[in-house]
């Protein structure tokens, strides 16, 4: 890991402990659960959302003023409000990616879930996400979250990643095993 990522993160994990806690001391985790997943969706639908809280030519105000009116314009928690604006105030914004995962985590510790990173071919409907999720319990033990992407180059089937451990049942990865298999023999 690089230095700066290193720093960011550490950044990031300050910031998130500090929110969790707070929400649990309130009993607030439902909320910044929600609060979590409205700004991750925003970060990923908006490029100019992403370019303000990583760009160093807006300026602490404008930084300040923009978070401020998107958190109300979103509706956020309180909390999630005031810790945008100190971001924003201290140039932090630029950590709020790292800062969604950590919460993320710590929200999905909590509940006793586990997060697994699901990237298919095609997107999956309600019933196969059901289904791979229903897969991953039984082999975890433990309720599953899926996020999911699309990757097209796969051509087909599933790469899951549960923690440490990644399940590659993609084509992609079929057909480049089977073109090393056909080099040993050549």
């Amino acid at each position: 890991m690089s230095e700066t990522a290193s720093i960011s993160s550490s950044i990031a994990g300050r910031y998130a402990l500090a929110m969790f806690e707070l929400a649990k001391d309130e009993g607030k985790l439902d909320s910044l659960e929600a609060d979590t997943d409205a700004l991750s969706a925003a970060l990923e639908s908006s490029e100019d959302f992403s370019a303000m809280i990583s760009s160093p030519i807006y300026s602490r105000d404008e930084q300040t003023a923009a978070i401020s009116a998107i958190a109300d314009g979103m509706a956020l928690d309180a909390t999630t409000k005031n810790t945008l604006a100190l971001m924003a105030s201290k140039r932090r914004l630029f950590v709020l990616p790292q800062l969604l995962s950590s919460l993320r985590a710590m929200i999905a510790e909590e509940k006793g879930e586990v997060t697994a990173e699901v990237t298919s071919a095609i997107a999956l409907n309600d019933a196969q996400a059901g289904a791979v999720a229903e897969m991953l319990k039984s082999r975890f033990g433990k309720d599953i979250k899926l996020n999911t992407t699309v990757d097209e180059s796969l051509i087909g089937g599933l790469i899951v990643k549960v923690g440490s451990k990644m399940i590659d049942t993609s084509v992609r990865a079929k057909l480049a095993n089977l073109q090393n298999a056909m080099k040993e023999v050549g």
